[in-house]
Order: structure tokens, then C-alpha cells, then sequence
């Protein structure tokens, strides 16, 4: 297995004074929905929208059944969501080797099987592989057993690794363990893995916790920060993004520093990823619509972008018949009058 070097974001030291904050819950909630409602996509720019969103998406299995075989299926979907006879009708071929996931997310049991399948496609350089680890998605291990874990995934063939915060930290105030322990997890992934914490936003209790939880993930030397791992009550809601956000911009203001953000969770339609996408875009900026800079976590959202992309080419066409039929209806007619 060859060992790539990737950039990633260095440890700077714990700064209380960027933990301090104060949300209104209610104003927070207004700004994130006026924000979402500016979402209006229609005709070929959903077409457009959607395909932007797949190659935004780190598609996910996370079940306790996941075989080698399912495995393979997913990164069989995630290289090759459409068929190329799809392509051959509708677009360019050329376009047919940029249209994919950005990775494919799965426990590290099968991390190796995902690695196998995608350099068997030849696609290693192309769909990144994601892993869970620390405990997910509870957290609930011990410090020594949740950084072996995260060796486990990288020497089997992960180039990013999802861990889960130990959220009884935050809850009880304790910034500097929480800090500690992310660093050393920023050093277990080295230059080998970018770190994206999870922070599973619906078991912190207040915005100030997610927006300090984000903070301390930050300095610690996450490369991407991440709503919830799905498997909570409440996962990824635009609110909670938002104030992930504003410690994202906060955080890029006084160090010059780029950290991504993946709201995973409840985002299974191509409604819900463009309310994201619009969220992003205008506070972060269209720079940040790319997968170095943000991601969903889904599992059922390919299935709508799929969905919405099939549906929005047929309508088209069926336009455009419309249209040539009417056309040539007109020709006879002149010709007729003629």
C-alpha cells in the first residue's frame, strides 16, 4: 500500500478567549431559516445543483450487517452513480470521471474492503476513504482503545478518518480534556489522514457548547468539523450549522486557518442539500462548495439526487419534443397555406 503525504491542519495552542460566545437560540433559528428559504432552483439548474451535491457527498454505510459485498456496491455507486449509456445520451463522456462521491464513509472493519474494491475501479487517487472511529458512535471507549482504532483504519487504507468527540466533556465544561484528547487523535491520523470531529450537536445540550466544541476542535487541528454521526435523536439541523459556521469564520478571522464543515444526519433529499449548500454559500462563499472544504454525510441522499437528475432530463426532453413537434406542425401548416 503506497503511504501518501496530505496537508493537513497543525495543533495550535488551547486560547480561552476564542471560547467566548453568546447565542440567542430564537434569532439563531430565524437567521438559518431566512437563509435556507433563499433556495430556488428550478429546471437545469437543479439538474446542475444535484450533480454538485453528489460530488459533495461521502456516501455511507453504517450497519451492523455491512459485508465485503455490500461494500464493494457502494463504491461500485459512488464512482459510477450513472451509467455511461446515461451519460452517452444526455452529456459529454468526457464528463462521466468528475461525476462521483467524494468518498465513501464505512466502519474500519471494512475499510479494507473499500480499498480493495476502489483499486480494483482504478480509483484510489479519486474517492477518498472515510472511516468512523473512536467508539462511534458513543464515544464511550477508553483514550488508548479509541486511537488504536484510529491506527487500525489508516494502516488498512484510510485517508480520513470521522471521530466522535467524548461528549460528557463538553457537558461538564472540561474544554482542555477535550482538547487533549483531540490532539492526540490529530496525531494519530499525522499526515496520513485528515481528522474530521464529529461533534453530534443534538447531545450538547446549548449553541455556546456547539460553538465551543467547535472552537477547541479547531485548535486542536481538525481539518473538518461535522454536525452529528445520524445515529442520535437529533441530528443535523440548519441552526446548529450555523453556529458551526460562525466559529468556522471566527475561527478563520484570527488564524488565517481553513477548516471544513460535513453536517451529516437527516439530510436525505436534494431540498435538504441545497437549503445546506445555500446556507454555505452565503456565509462561507461559493469558495467553499468544493470537497475540500465541505461535505454531506449521507446514505439515502444519492437516491433523490438520482431521482431529481433522471426526472429533470425527462422533463427536458420531453420539452424539446414538444417544442420540435409544434415546429414541424407550423412548417406543414405554412406550407399547406402556401
Amino acid at each position: 500500500m503506497e503511504v501518501t503525504e496530505l496537508e493537513v491542519n497543525k495543533t495550535m495552542p488551547l486560547d480561552s478567549s476564542m471560547l467566548v460566545c453568546n447565542f440567542s437560540l430564537r434569532q439563531v433559528e430565524e437567521i438559518a431559516l431566512s437563509i435556507a428559504n433563499r433556495c430556488k432552483v428550478t429546471g437545469i439548474n437543479e439538474i446542475s445543483w444535484a450533480l454538485k451535491a453528489l460530488t459533495l457527498t461521502d456516501l455511507t454505510t453504517l450497519a451492523g450487517d455491512d459485508t465485503a459485498s455490500n461494500v464493494r456496491r457502494l463504491c461500485l455507486r459512488a464512482v459510477y452513480p450513472f451509467e455511461p449509456e446515461f451519460f452517452d445520451k444526455y452529456f459529454e463522456r468526457g464528463l462521466i470521471g468528475t461525476i462521483h462521491t467524494a468518498a465513501v464513509c464505512v466502519y474500519p472493519a471494512r475499510v479494507k474492503n473499500a480499498y480493495e474494491a476502489l483499486k480494483q475501479f482504478d480509483k484510489l487517487d479519486t474517492v477518498a476513504i472515510a472511516a468512523v472511529a473512536t467508539g462511534f458512535p458513543t464515544g464511550q471507549y477508553g483514550l488508548q482503545t479509541r486511537l488504536q482504532e484510529i491506527s487500525h483504519a489508516i494502516l488498512a487504507g484510510a485517508t480520513e478518518i470521522d471521530i466522535v468527540i467524548n461528549r460528557q466533556l463538553v457537558l461538564v465544561g472540561d474544554w482542555e480534556g477535550l482538547y487533549n484528547e483531540v490532539v492526540l487523535m490529530r496525531s494519530a491520523c499525522g499526515t496520513r489522514a485528515h481528522l474530521k470531529t464529529i461533534l453530534a450537536v443534538g447531545e450538547l445540550g446549548t449553541m455556546e457548547n456547539v460553538y465551543k466544541a467547535s472552537m477547541v476542535c479547531m485548535m486542536a487541528g481538525a481539518d473538518f468539523i461535522k454536525t452529528s454521526t445520524g445515529k442520535e435523536v437529533v441530528n443535523a439541523t440548519l441552526p446548529t450549522g450555523l453556529v458551526m459556521i460562525y466559529a468556522i469564520q471566527e475561527f478563520n478571522r484570527r488564524t488565517c486557518r481553513i477548516v471544513g464543515f460535513k453536517p451529516a444526519g437527516g439530510v436525505r433529499t436534494v431540498r435538504d442539500a441545497f437549503a445546506w449548500m445555500t446556507l454555505v454559500m452565503e456565509t462561507l462563499g461559493m469558495e467553499w462548495l468544493k470537497p475540500a472544504r465541505f461535505r454531506f454525510g449521507a446514505s439515502g441522499l444519492l437516491d433523490d439526487i438520482e431521482r431529481v437528475v433522471r426526472e429533470g432530463i425527462a422533463k427536458i426532453k420531453d420539452t424539446e419534443d414538444g417544442d420540435e413537434e409544434e415546429g414541424l406542425e407550423e412548417d406543414a401548416q405554412s406550407k399547406g397555406d402556401v
